[in-house]
Protein backbone atom coordinates (compact mmCIF):
# COMPACT_ATOMS: atom_id res chain seq x y z
CA UNK A 1 0.00 0.00 0.00
CA UNK A 2 0.99 3.59 -1.17
CA UNK A 3 2.19 5.77 2.51
CA UNK A 4 1.86 9.36 2.36
CA UNK A 5 4.72 9.29 4.36
CA UNK A 6 6.96 7.71 2.58
CA UNK A 7 5.48 9.98 -0.40
CA UNK A 8 7.05 12.97 1.44
CA UNK A 9 10.36 11.52 2.43
CA UNK A 10 10.49 10.73 -1.16
CA UNK A 11 9.82 14.68 -2.39
CA UNK A 12 11.82 15.66 0.12
CA UNK A 13 14.85 13.99 -0.92
CA UNK A 14 14.06 14.95 -4.93
CA UNK A 15 13.67 18.73 -3.42
CA UNK A 16 17.20 17.98 -2.20
CA UNK A 17 18.69 16.58 -5.47
CA UNK A 18 17.23 19.64 -7.14
CA UNK A 19 18.59 22.08 -4.82
CA UNK A 20 21.93 20.70 -5.23
CA UNK A 21 21.51 20.12 -8.97
CA UNK A 22 21.05 24.54 -9.17
CA UNK A 23 23.84 24.90 -6.49
CA UNK A 24 26.00 22.60 -9.37
CA UNK A 25 24.78 24.58 -12.04
CA UNK A 26 22.79 23.49 -15.24
CA UNK A 27 23.28 19.49 -16.17
CA UNK A 28 22.28 17.72 -19.35
CA UNK A 29 19.39 15.18 -18.95
CA UNK A 30 20.89 11.69 -18.78
CA UNK A 31 19.67 9.41 -21.16
CA UNK A 32 19.92 6.07 -22.24
CA UNK A 33 20.37 5.14 -25.90
CA UNK A 34 18.45 2.85 -27.47
CA UNK A 35 20.33 1.37 -30.04
CA UNK A 36 17.37 1.95 -32.55
CA UNK A 37 18.85 3.21 -36.19
CA UNK A 38 17.83 6.50 -36.33
CA UNK A 39 15.78 7.01 -32.70
CA UNK A 40 18.86 7.98 -31.05
CA UNK A 41 19.67 10.90 -33.61
CA UNK A 42 16.03 11.87 -33.63
CA UNK A 43 15.44 11.54 -29.46
CA UNK A 44 19.24 13.37 -29.45
CA UNK A 45 20.89 10.44 -27.72
CA UNK A 46 17.65 8.01 -26.87
CA UNK A 47 15.36 8.03 -24.22
CA UNK A 48 15.52 9.89 -20.52
CA UNK A 49 17.27 7.48 -18.76
CA UNK A 50 15.41 6.64 -14.93
CA UNK A 51 12.25 8.30 -16.42
CA UNK A 52 8.88 6.37 -18.03
CA UNK A 53 8.52 6.97 -21.66
CA UNK A 54 5.11 6.29 -23.70
CA UNK A 55 5.09 4.89 -26.92
CA UNK A 56 1.57 4.81 -28.08
CA UNK A 57 -0.43 3.96 -31.58
CA UNK A 58 -2.79 2.30 -32.95
CA UNK A 59 -3.00 -1.57 -33.61
CA UNK A 60 -0.09 -2.67 -35.76
CA UNK A 61 2.13 0.64 -35.61
CA UNK A 62 4.92 -1.52 -34.00
CA UNK A 63 4.67 -0.67 -30.49
CA UNK A 64 5.31 -3.96 -28.95
CA UNK A 65 8.67 -4.30 -31.64
CA UNK A 66 10.02 -0.72 -30.70
CA UNK A 67 9.89 -2.00 -26.91
CA UNK A 68 11.40 -5.15 -27.34
CA UNK A 69 14.19 -3.90 -29.39
CA UNK A 70 14.71 -1.14 -26.85
CA UNK A 71 15.65 -3.96 -24.79
CA UNK A 72 17.52 -6.42 -27.01
CA UNK A 73 19.71 -3.43 -27.76
CA UNK A 74 20.15 -2.08 -24.51
CA UNK A 75 21.36 -6.12 -23.41
CA UNK A 76 23.81 -6.76 -26.01
CA UNK A 77 24.92 -3.30 -26.68
CA UNK A 78 25.13 -1.53 -23.32
CA UNK A 79 24.98 -3.80 -20.73
CA UNK A 80 21.74 -2.83 -19.64
CA UNK A 81 19.66 -5.92 -18.75
CA UNK A 82 15.82 -5.45 -19.04
CA UNK A 83 12.22 -6.84 -17.76
CA UNK A 84 9.32 -7.13 -20.10
CA UNK A 85 6.41 -7.36 -18.65
CA UNK A 86 3.56 -8.44 -21.00
CA UNK A 87 -0.30 -8.36 -20.16
CA UNK A 88 -1.12 -9.62 -23.23
CA UNK A 89 0.89 -12.35 -25.17
CA UNK A 90 2.93 -14.81 -23.49
CA UNK A 91 6.60 -15.13 -23.34
CA UNK A 92 7.08 -17.92 -26.04
CA UNK A 93 4.59 -15.53 -28.97
CA UNK A 94 7.10 -12.86 -28.39
CA UNK A 95 10.03 -14.83 -28.42
CA UNK A 96 8.20 -16.79 -31.59
CA UNK A 97 7.59 -13.07 -33.01
CA UNK A 98 10.99 -11.76 -32.85
CA UNK A 99 12.85 -14.50 -33.95
CA UNK A 100 12.69 -13.76 -37.52
CA UNK A 101 14.24 -9.79 -37.17
CA UNK A 102 17.51 -12.02 -35.13
CA UNK A 103 16.48 -11.49 -31.36
CA UNK A 104 17.16 -14.55 -29.43
CA UNK A 105 15.25 -13.99 -26.02
CA UNK A 106 15.47 -17.29 -24.65
CA UNK A 107 19.22 -17.01 -25.02
CA UNK A 108 19.09 -13.28 -23.44
CA UNK A 109 17.09 -15.05 -20.95
CA UNK A 110 19.64 -18.10 -20.26
CA UNK A 111 22.21 -15.23 -19.28
CA UNK A 112 20.38 -13.07 -17.40
CA UNK A 113 20.19 -9.95 -19.45
CA UNK A 114 16.64 -10.65 -20.25
CA UNK A 115 13.26 -11.49 -18.52
CA UNK A 116 10.06 -12.02 -19.42
CA UNK A 117 7.12 -11.98 -17.88
CA UNK A 118 3.65 -12.93 -18.74
CA UNK A 119 0.57 -11.02 -16.59
CA UNK A 120 -2.81 -12.61 -16.88
CA UNK A 121 -5.30 -10.38 -17.32
CA UNK A 122 -9.25 -11.39 -17.75
CA UNK A 123 -12.43 -8.84 -17.46
CA UNK A 124 -14.22 -11.63 -16.89
CA UNK A 125 -12.17 -13.02 -13.86
CA UNK A 126 -11.66 -9.82 -11.79
CA UNK A 127 -14.49 -8.79 -9.03
CA UNK A 128 -13.96 -5.30 -7.56
CA UNK A 129 -14.63 -6.23 -3.90
CA UNK A 130 -12.29 -3.41 -2.09
CA UNK A 131 -9.84 -0.64 -2.68
CA UNK A 132 -7.75 -1.59 -6.25
CA UNK A 133 -3.72 -1.12 -5.95
CA UNK A 134 -0.93 -2.25 -7.63
CA UNK A 135 1.11 -3.80 -4.98
CA UNK A 136 1.11 -7.15 -6.16
CA UNK A 137 2.60 -5.57 -9.61
CA UNK A 138 5.36 -3.81 -7.88
CA UNK A 139 6.40 -6.82 -6.12
CA UNK A 140 6.67 -9.31 -9.23
CA UNK A 141 8.18 -6.42 -11.19
CA UNK A 142 10.69 -5.74 -7.84
CA UNK A 143 11.51 -9.64 -8.31
CA UNK A 144 12.48 -10.12 -11.99
CA UNK A 145 14.42 -6.45 -11.41
CA UNK A 146 16.71 -7.98 -8.61
CA UNK A 147 16.79 -11.66 -9.72
CA UNK A 148 18.95 -9.95 -13.44
CA UNK A 149 19.78 -6.75 -12.02
CA UNK A 150 17.96 -4.53 -14.59
CA UNK A 151 17.75 -1.68 -15.24
CA UNK A 152 15.25 -0.87 -18.41
CA UNK A 153 11.68 -2.03 -18.17
CA UNK A 154 8.87 -2.61 -20.81
CA UNK A 155 5.25 -2.89 -19.75
CA UNK A 156 3.06 -3.98 -22.82
CA UNK A 157 0.16 -2.50 -22.88
CA UNK A 158 -0.94 -0.73 -20.07
CA UNK A 159 -4.82 -0.45 -21.21
CA UNK A 160 -4.75 -4.83 -20.70
CA UNK A 161 -3.23 -3.67 -17.27
CA UNK A 162 -6.70 -1.07 -16.74
CA UNK A 163 -8.90 -3.37 -18.16
CA UNK A 164 -10.63 -4.56 -15.16
CA UNK A 165 -10.94 -1.45 -13.54
CA UNK A 166 -13.65 1.00 -13.76
CA UNK A 167 -13.49 3.51 -11.57
CA UNK A 168 -11.33 6.56 -13.50
CA UNK A 169 -10.12 7.86 -9.70
CA UNK A 170 -8.83 4.64 -9.00
CA UNK A 171 -7.35 4.27 -12.15
CA UNK A 172 -5.42 8.06 -12.32
CA UNK A 173 -3.95 7.88 -8.71
CA UNK A 174 -2.46 4.43 -9.54
CA UNK A 175 -1.05 5.17 -12.95
CA UNK A 176 0.79 8.17 -11.01
CA UNK A 177 1.77 5.79 -8.43
CA UNK A 178 2.97 2.94 -11.02
CA UNK A 179 5.25 6.09 -12.78
CA UNK A 180 6.60 7.35 -9.33
CA UNK A 181 7.39 3.77 -8.61
CA UNK A 182 9.46 3.16 -11.70
CA UNK A 183 11.05 6.82 -11.59
CA UNK A 184 11.83 5.53 -7.54
CA UNK A 185 13.63 2.16 -8.55
CA UNK A 186 15.61 3.94 -11.24
CA UNK A 187 14.07 2.15 -14.01
CA UNK A 188 14.21 3.67 -17.80
CA UNK A 189 10.36 2.43 -18.30
CA UNK A 190 8.82 1.79 -21.55
CA UNK A 191 5.37 1.36 -21.26
CA UNK A 192 2.85 1.27 -24.59
CA UNK A 193 -0.37 2.38 -25.27
CA UNK A 194 -3.57 2.21 -27.46
CA UNK A 195 -4.11 4.83 -29.57
CA UNK A 196 -7.34 6.64 -27.93
CA UNK A 197 -10.21 9.13 -29.30
CA UNK A 198 -9.47 12.58 -29.45
CA UNK A 199 -6.32 11.97 -27.13
CA UNK A 200 -2.68 9.71 -27.44
CA UNK A 201 -4.17 6.93 -25.22
CA UNK A 202 -7.37 5.25 -23.95
CA UNK A 203 -7.23 7.22 -20.50
CA UNK A 204 -5.24 9.85 -21.48
CA UNK A 205 -3.49 10.21 -18.28
CA UNK A 206 -0.01 8.36 -19.78
CA UNK A 207 1.15 11.20 -22.04
CA UNK A 208 1.14 13.78 -19.25
CA UNK A 209 2.86 11.30 -16.49
CA UNK A 210 5.36 10.64 -19.22
CA UNK A 211 8.43 12.27 -19.01
CA UNK A 212 8.83 10.85 -23.17
CA UNK A 213 6.11 10.75 -25.32
CA UNK A 214 6.40 8.85 -28.99
CA UNK A 215 3.61 8.33 -31.23
CA UNK A 216 3.58 5.70 -34.06
CA UNK A 217 1.20 5.93 -36.90
CA UNK A 218 0.60 3.52 -39.39
CA UNK A 219 -1.39 4.99 -42.51
CA UNK A 220 -2.34 4.21 -46.00
CA UNK A 221 -3.12 6.53 -48.81
CA UNK A 222 -3.98 5.26 -52.33
CA UNK A 223 -3.37 1.94 -51.19
CA UNK A 224 -0.37 2.55 -49.93
CA UNK A 225 0.89 1.90 -46.11
CA UNK A 226 3.58 3.90 -44.30
CA UNK A 227 4.83 3.94 -40.76
CA UNK A 228 5.88 6.79 -39.24
CA UNK A 229 7.00 8.04 -35.38
CA UNK A 230 6.96 11.70 -33.83
CA UNK A 231 8.26 12.48 -30.52
CA UNK A 232 5.28 14.28 -29.33
CA UNK A 233 7.16 15.09 -26.10
CA UNK A 234 10.27 15.27 -24.23
CA UNK A 235 11.08 16.82 -21.13
CA UNK A 236 14.29 18.45 -20.47
CA UNK A 237 15.78 18.18 -23.69
CA UNK A 238 15.88 19.30 -27.69
CA UNK A 239 14.14 16.93 -29.88
CA UNK A 240 13.22 16.22 -33.48
CA UNK A 241 9.35 17.34 -34.03
CA UNK A 242 8.99 16.16 -37.48
CA UNK A 243 7.40 13.25 -38.11
CA UNK A 244 9.63 10.61 -39.63
CA UNK A 245 9.25 7.28 -41.55
CA UNK A 246 10.53 3.99 -39.94
CA UNK A 247 10.84 0.37 -41.44
CA UNK A 248 10.25 -2.63 -39.99
CA UNK A 249 12.83 -4.92 -41.64
CA UNK A 250 15.15 -8.24 -41.19
CA UNK A 251 17.10 -6.52 -38.36
CA UNK A 252 14.39 -4.40 -36.46
CA UNK A 253 13.06 -1.03 -36.68
CA UNK A 254 14.79 1.92 -38.77
CA UNK A 255 13.92 5.55 -38.72
CA UNK A 256 15.12 8.04 -40.86
CA UNK A 257 16.42 10.20 -38.83
CA UNK A 258 16.14 13.63 -40.74
CA UNK A 259 13.57 15.43 -42.71
CA UNK A 260 16.31 17.30 -44.14
CA UNK A 261 19.68 17.36 -43.71
CA UNK A 262 20.13 21.03 -44.68
CA UNK A 263 23.49 22.73 -45.74
CA UNK A 264 26.26 21.73 -44.12
CA UNK A 265 27.94 18.74 -46.38
CA UNK A 266 31.32 19.29 -47.77
CA UNK A 267 32.53 20.13 -50.71
CA UNK A 268 35.30 18.38 -52.07
CA UNK A 269 37.25 19.19 -55.38
CA UNK A 270 38.39 15.56 -56.30
CA UNK A 271 36.73 15.30 -60.08
CA UNK A 272 35.23 12.12 -61.11
CA UNK A 273 35.37 10.67 -65.01
CA UNK A 274 31.86 9.78 -66.65
CA UNK A 275 33.22 6.82 -68.24
CA UNK A 276 33.06 8.89 -71.94
CA UNK A 277 35.85 10.87 -72.29
CA UNK A 278 34.08 13.31 -74.78
CA UNK A 279 31.83 14.12 -72.41
CA UNK A 280 34.50 14.46 -69.55
CA UNK A 281 36.24 16.91 -72.42
CA UNK A 282 32.35 18.78 -72.02
CA UNK A 283 32.91 18.55 -68.31
CA UNK A 284 36.14 21.07 -68.15
CA UNK A 285 38.32 18.05 -69.00
CA UNK A 286 37.86 16.16 -65.88
CA UNK A 287 34.11 14.98 -65.28
CA UNK A 288 32.13 15.64 -62.38
CA UNK A 289 32.94 16.86 -59.06
CA UNK A 290 33.18 14.16 -56.33
CA UNK A 291 29.93 14.25 -53.94
CA UNK A 292 28.11 16.02 -56.28
CA UNK A 293 24.33 15.14 -57.40
CA UNK A 294 23.63 15.21 -61.29
CA UNK A 295 20.26 14.85 -63.29
CA UNK A 296 20.20 13.45 -66.63
CA UNK A 297 16.54 13.76 -68.23
CA UNK A 298 15.59 13.24 -71.64
CA UNK A 299 12.62 11.94 -73.78
CA UNK A 300 12.45 8.16 -74.09
CA UNK A 301 15.04 6.46 -75.75
CA UNK A 302 17.45 9.36 -75.73
CA UNK A 303 19.97 7.32 -73.35
CA UNK A 304 19.57 8.15 -70.19
CA UNK A 305 19.70 4.10 -68.71
CA UNK A 306 22.81 3.70 -71.11
CA UNK A 307 24.80 6.72 -69.93
CA UNK A 308 24.36 5.98 -66.02
CA UNK A 309 25.51 2.56 -67.28
CA UNK A 310 28.66 3.96 -68.43
CA UNK A 311 28.69 5.89 -65.14
CA UNK A 312 28.09 2.69 -63.09
CA UNK A 313 31.21 1.24 -65.29
CA UNK A 314 33.95 4.00 -64.83
CA UNK A 315 33.40 3.49 -61.26
CA UNK A 316 33.81 0.00 -60.82
CA UNK A 317 36.75 0.30 -62.85
CA UNK A 318 37.99 2.67 -60.27
CA UNK A 319 37.48 0.23 -57.61
CA UNK A 320 34.78 2.29 -56.07
CA UNK A 321 31.08 0.62 -54.91
CA UNK A 322 28.02 1.58 -56.81
CA UNK A 323 24.75 1.04 -55.76
CA UNK A 324 21.95 1.11 -58.41
CA UNK A 325 18.00 1.94 -57.52
CA UNK A 326 16.45 1.22 -60.49
CA UNK A 327 12.10 1.69 -60.82
CA UNK A 328 11.88 0.46 -64.10
CA UNK A 329 13.55 -2.44 -65.51
CA UNK A 330 14.93 -5.94 -63.70
CA UNK A 331 18.46 -6.06 -62.58
CA UNK A 332 18.45 -9.20 -65.25
CA UNK A 333 17.33 -6.88 -67.82
CA UNK A 334 19.76 -4.45 -67.39
CA UNK A 335 22.87 -6.36 -67.82
CA UNK A 336 21.76 -8.03 -70.82
CA UNK A 337 20.37 -4.62 -72.28
CA UNK A 338 23.82 -2.94 -71.57
CA UNK A 339 25.62 -5.41 -73.24
CA UNK A 340 24.16 -4.74 -76.63
CA UNK A 341 26.19 -1.39 -76.17
CA UNK A 342 29.79 -3.32 -74.99
CA UNK A 343 29.34 -2.55 -71.28
CA UNK A 344 29.14 -5.79 -68.80
CA UNK A 345 28.02 -4.75 -65.68
CA UNK A 346 28.04 -8.46 -64.49
CA UNK A 347 31.50 -9.18 -63.34
CA UNK A 348 31.05 -5.74 -60.88
CA UNK A 349 27.95 -7.41 -59.71
CA UNK A 350 29.83 -10.87 -59.16
CA UNK A 351 32.92 -8.97 -57.09
CA UNK A 352 30.55 -7.07 -55.16
CA UNK A 353 31.41 -3.68 -56.47
CA UNK A 354 27.89 -3.06 -57.92
CA UNK A 355 24.99 -3.55 -56.18
CA UNK A 356 21.23 -3.42 -58.05
CA UNK A 357 17.93 -2.75 -55.54
CA UNK A 358 15.22 -3.20 -57.65
CA UNK A 359 11.16 -2.29 -56.63
CA UNK A 360 8.08 -1.18 -58.44
CA UNK A 361 7.21 2.39 -57.12
CA UNK A 362 3.81 1.36 -56.49
CA UNK A 363 4.75 -1.29 -54.60
CA UNK A 364 5.16 0.89 -51.16
CA UNK A 365 5.13 4.46 -50.31
CA UNK A 366 7.75 7.49 -50.66
CA UNK A 367 8.20 7.24 -46.91
CA UNK A 368 9.46 3.28 -47.13
CA UNK A 369 11.03 3.86 -50.22
CA UNK A 370 13.05 6.14 -49.13
CA UNK A 371 13.92 4.54 -45.61
CA UNK A 372 14.91 1.60 -47.41
CA UNK A 373 17.30 3.72 -49.92
CA UNK A 374 18.64 5.44 -47.05
CA UNK A 375 19.41 1.80 -45.24
CA UNK A 376 21.04 0.23 -48.33
CA UNK A 377 22.96 3.48 -48.74
CA UNK A 378 24.05 3.02 -45.01
CA UNK A 379 25.23 -0.61 -45.08
CA UNK A 380 26.50 -0.62 -48.65
CA UNK A 381 28.34 2.34 -47.94
CA UNK A 382 28.75 3.21 -51.74
CA UNK A 383 30.92 5.94 -53.74
CA UNK A 384 28.28 6.46 -56.53
CA UNK A 385 24.76 5.77 -56.35
CA UNK A 386 22.05 5.62 -59.37
CA UNK A 387 18.84 6.03 -59.21
CA UNK A 388 16.84 5.40 -62.48
CA UNK A 389 14.08 7.11 -62.87
CA UNK A 390 13.14 9.37 -60.54
CA UNK A 391 9.77 10.19 -62.38
CA UNK A 392 8.60 6.43 -61.87
CA UNK A 393 7.89 7.47 -58.28
CA UNK A 394 5.57 10.05 -58.96
CA UNK A 395 3.01 7.20 -59.03
CA UNK A 396 3.59 6.60 -55.54
CA UNK A 397 2.90 10.00 -54.67
CA UNK A 398 2.15 13.90 -55.58
CA UNK A 399 4.59 16.45 -57.16
CA UNK A 400 5.60 18.13 -53.61
CA UNK A 401 5.71 14.86 -52.01
CA UNK A 402 8.61 12.70 -54.43
CA UNK A 403 10.39 16.22 -54.44
CA UNK A 404 10.79 16.35 -50.64
CA UNK A 405 12.00 12.88 -50.99
CA UNK A 406 14.37 13.40 -53.45
CA UNK A 407 15.50 16.89 -51.55
CA UNK A 408 16.05 14.52 -48.34
CA UNK A 409 17.84 11.62 -50.20
CA UNK A 410 19.68 14.34 -52.18
CA UNK A 411 21.22 16.07 -48.39
CA UNK A 412 21.96 12.22 -47.21
CA UNK A 413 23.77 11.50 -50.09
CA UNK A 414 26.17 14.53 -50.51
CA UNK A 415 26.36 14.21 -46.36
CA UNK A 416 27.64 11.05 -46.87
CA UNK A 417 30.26 12.46 -49.49
CA UNK A 418 28.30 9.89 -52.51
CA UNK A 419 28.33 11.25 -56.03
CA UNK A 420 25.07 10.47 -57.04
CA UNK A 421 23.33 10.21 -60.32
CA UNK A 422 19.55 10.71 -60.78
CA UNK A 423 17.59 10.34 -64.61
CA UNK A 424 14.47 11.72 -65.39
CA UNK A 425 11.86 11.07 -68.15
CA UNK A 426 10.51 14.22 -69.87
CA UNK A 427 7.56 14.47 -72.14
CA UNK A 428 7.67 17.56 -73.42
CA UNK A 429 10.88 19.90 -75.11
CA UNK A 430 10.79 21.85 -72.14
CA UNK A 431 14.04 22.69 -69.79
CA UNK A 432 12.38 21.49 -66.73
CA UNK A 433 12.63 18.29 -65.06
CA UNK A 434 9.67 16.47 -64.31
CA UNK A 435 9.43 16.38 -60.65
CA UNK A 436 11.02 19.79 -60.41
CA UNK A 437 14.99 19.24 -58.87
CA UNK A 438 16.53 20.43 -61.16
CA UNK A 439 17.55 22.87 -58.64
CA UNK A 440 18.80 20.59 -56.31
CA UNK A 441 21.50 19.25 -58.80
CA UNK A 442 25.05 20.49 -59.18
CA UNK A 443 25.28 19.23 -62.94
CA UNK A 444 22.28 18.63 -65.69
CA UNK A 445 22.37 16.75 -68.36
CA UNK A 446 19.58 16.97 -71.36
CA UNK A 447 19.24 14.52 -73.69
CA UNK A 448 17.32 15.16 -76.93
CA UNK A 449 15.74 14.09 -80.07
CA UNK A 450 16.32 15.54 -83.16
CA UNK A 451 13.73 14.33 -86.27
CA UNK A 452 15.01 15.38 -89.44
CA UNK A 453 15.00 13.65 -93.12
CA UNK A 454 13.10 10.98 -91.84
CA UNK A 455 15.09 9.87 -89.32
CA UNK A 456 15.41 10.33 -85.42
CA UNK A 457 19.05 11.37 -83.40
CA UNK A 458 20.27 12.03 -80.51
CA UNK A 459 22.11 15.21 -78.82
CA UNK A 460 23.30 15.93 -75.58
CA UNK A 461 23.53 18.93 -73.52
CA UNK A 462 25.57 20.40 -70.79
CA UNK A 463 22.64 22.82 -69.12
CA UNK A 464 24.81 23.66 -65.89
CA UNK A 465 27.77 22.56 -64.12
CA UNK A 466 28.16 24.30 -61.08
CA UNK A 467 31.26 25.57 -60.07
CA UNK A 468 33.61 24.35 -63.42
CA UNK A 469 34.11 25.60 -67.17
CA UNK A 470 31.89 23.16 -69.18
CA UNK A 471 30.85 23.50 -72.95
CA UNK A 472 27.93 25.36 -74.08
CA UNK A 473 27.58 23.32 -77.49
CA UNK A 474 25.50 19.97 -78.26
CA UNK A 475 26.81 16.51 -79.24
CA UNK A 476 25.55 14.02 -81.35
CA UNK A 477 24.81 11.52 -79.07
CA UNK A 478 25.88 7.61 -80.54
CA UNK A 479 25.19 4.33 -78.99
CA UNK A 480 27.34 1.84 -80.79
CA UNK A 481 28.13 -1.86 -79.97
CA UNK A 482 31.25 0.11 -78.16
CA UNK A 483 29.32 2.30 -76.02
CA UNK A 484 28.29 5.95 -76.03
CA UNK A 485 30.40 8.06 -78.84
CA UNK A 486 30.15 11.73 -78.43
CA UNK A 487 30.27 13.41 -82.30
CA UNK A 488 30.20 16.99 -82.92
CA UNK A 489 27.22 18.37 -84.79
CA UNK A 490 27.10 20.12 -87.91
CA UNK A 491 25.92 23.84 -87.60
CA UNK A 492 25.32 26.44 -90.55
CA UNK A 493 22.82 28.83 -92.11
CA UNK A 494 20.44 25.40 -92.32
CA UNK A 495 20.83 24.98 -88.29
CA UNK A 496 21.70 21.86 -86.20
CA UNK A 497 22.43 18.96 -88.48
CA UNK A 498 22.70 15.14 -87.42
CA UNK A 499 22.37 11.51 -88.89
CA UNK A 500 22.60 11.18 -92.21
CA UNK A 501 22.05 14.96 -93.13
CA UNK A 502 24.80 15.70 -91.47
CA UNK A 503 26.75 12.95 -93.20
CA UNK A 504 25.75 14.20 -96.36
CA UNK A 505 26.20 17.56 -95.93
CA UNK A 506 29.72 16.90 -94.59
CA UNK A 507 30.03 14.94 -97.94
CA UNK A 508 29.29 17.87 -99.60
CA UNK A 509 31.39 20.25 -97.62
CA UNK A 510 34.73 17.31 -97.81
CA UNK A 511 33.42 17.10 -101.87
CA UNK A 512 33.89 21.26 -102.27
CA UNK A 513 36.61 21.54 -99.95
CA UNK A 514 38.24 18.49 -102.05
CA UNK A 515 37.68 20.41 -104.99
CA UNK A 516 39.10 23.52 -103.59
CA UNK A 517 42.18 21.56 -102.99
CA UNK A 518 42.55 20.82 -106.05
CA UNK A 519 41.92 24.55 -107.36
CA UNK A 520 44.90 25.41 -105.39
CA UNK A 521 47.13 22.80 -106.82
CA UNK A 522 46.48 23.51 -110.06
CA UNK A 523 47.57 27.75 -109.01
CA UNK A 524 50.24 26.03 -106.73
CA UNK A 525 51.84 24.47 -110.00
CA UNK A 526 51.50 27.06 -112.37
CA UNK A 527 53.31 29.05 -109.93
CA UNK A 528 55.60 26.18 -109.62
CA UNK A 529 56.20 26.22 -113.12
CA UNK A 530 56.24 30.01 -113.84
CA UNK A 531 58.74 30.18 -111.19
CA UNK A 532 60.41 27.74 -113.01
CA UNK A 533 60.34 29.65 -116.37
CA UNK A 534 61.94 32.50 -114.53
CA UNK A 535 64.58 30.97 -112.66
CA UNK A 536 65.59 29.52 -116.26
CA UNK A 537 65.29 32.78 -117.33
CA UNK A 538 67.43 34.27 -114.93
CA UNK A 539 70.39 31.82 -115.17
CA UNK A 540 70.43 32.33 -119.06
CA UNK A 541 70.68 35.91 -118.26
CA UNK A 542 73.32 35.49 -115.81
CA UNK A 543 75.05 33.24 -118.28
CA UNK A 544 74.72 36.17 -120.90
CA UNK A 545 76.03 38.19 -118.33
CA UNK A 546 78.61 36.26 -117.00
CA UNK A 547 80.05 35.92 -120.83
CA UNK A 548 79.74 39.19 -121.74
CA UNK A 549 81.40 40.18 -118.46
CA UNK A 550 84.45 38.05 -118.99
CA UNK A 551 84.35 39.57 -122.69
CA UNK A 552 84.89 42.98 -120.77
CA UNK A 553 86.69 42.14 -118.47
CA UNK A 554 89.46 41.12 -120.70
CA UNK A 555 89.16 43.96 -123.10
CA UNK A 556 89.93 45.81 -120.00
CA UNK A 557 92.44 43.91 -119.19
CA UNK A 558 94.03 44.31 -122.52
CA UNK A 559 93.22 48.39 -122.66
CA UNK A 560 95.44 48.19 -119.41
CA UNK A 561 97.94 46.38 -120.84
CA UNK A 562 98.44 48.72 -123.46
CA UNK A 563 98.48 51.40 -121.73
CA UNK A 564 100.83 49.96 -119.27
CA UNK A 565 102.79 49.63 -122.89
CA UNK A 566 102.75 53.11 -123.88
CA UNK A 567 103.77 54.40 -120.46
CA UNK A 568 106.68 52.05 -120.18
CA UNK A 569 107.77 52.92 -123.91
CA UNK A 570 107.27 56.48 -122.92
CA UNK A 571 109.59 56.63 -120.19
CA UNK A 572 112.26 54.31 -121.84
CA UNK A 573 112.07 57.33 -125.00
CA UNK A 574 112.48 59.84 -121.70
CA UNK A 575 115.72 58.31 -120.91
CA UNK A 576 116.87 57.92 -124.08
CA UNK A 577 116.41 61.62 -124.86
CA UNK A 578 118.56 62.45 -122.19
CA UNK A 579 120.87 60.70 -122.85
CA UNK A 580 121.79 61.64 -126.23
CA UNK A 581 121.66 65.18 -124.63
CA UNK A 582 124.21 64.73 -122.62
CA UNK A 583 126.07 62.89 -125.09
CA UNK A 584 125.69 65.86 -127.56
CA UNK A 585 123.80 63.86 -129.68
CA UNK A 586 120.53 64.62 -131.48
CA UNK A 587 117.65 62.88 -129.62
CA UNK A 588 116.88 59.70 -131.53
CA UNK A 589 114.37 59.87 -134.01
CA UNK A 590 115.64 63.63 -134.90
CA UNK A 591 117.94 65.10 -137.55
CA UNK A 592 120.56 68.06 -137.69
CA UNK A 593 120.21 70.96 -139.87
CA UNK A 594 121.84 69.95 -143.63
CA UNK A 595 122.04 66.25 -142.93
CA UNK A 596 119.84 63.76 -144.38
CA UNK A 597 117.52 61.98 -142.47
Amino acid sequence: MFSFAKGRDLAEQRGGRRKQNRLRGPRALEKAPTGIAGLDQVTAGGLPRARPTLVCGSAGCGKTLLAMEFLVRGATQFDEPGVFMSFEERSEELAANVASLGFDLEALAADKKLAIDHVRVERSEIEETGEYDLEGLFIRIGWAVDRIGARRIVLDTIEALFSGLSNPAILRAELRRLFAWLKERGLTAVITGERGEGQLTRHGLEEYVSDCVILLDHRVHDQLSTRRLRVVKYRGSTHGTNEYPFLIGDDGISVLPVTSAGLEHAAPTERVSTGIERLDAMLGGAGFYRGSSILVSGTAGTGKSSLAAHFLDAACRRGERCLAFVFEESPAQILRNMRSIGIDLEPWVKKGRLRFHAARPTFQGLEVHLTRMHREVDTFDPAVVTVDPITNLMQSGAHYEVQTMLLRLVDHLKTRGVTSLFTSLLHGPAEESEVGVSSLMDSWLLLRSAESSGERNRLLYVLKSRGMAHSNQAREFLLTDRGIELLDVYTGPAGVLTGSARLSREAEDEASALARRRAIERSERQLERQRAALEARIRALEAEFEAEKDEALRGIEEERAREQQIALDRTRMARSRRADAAAGRAPRGTTRPGERS
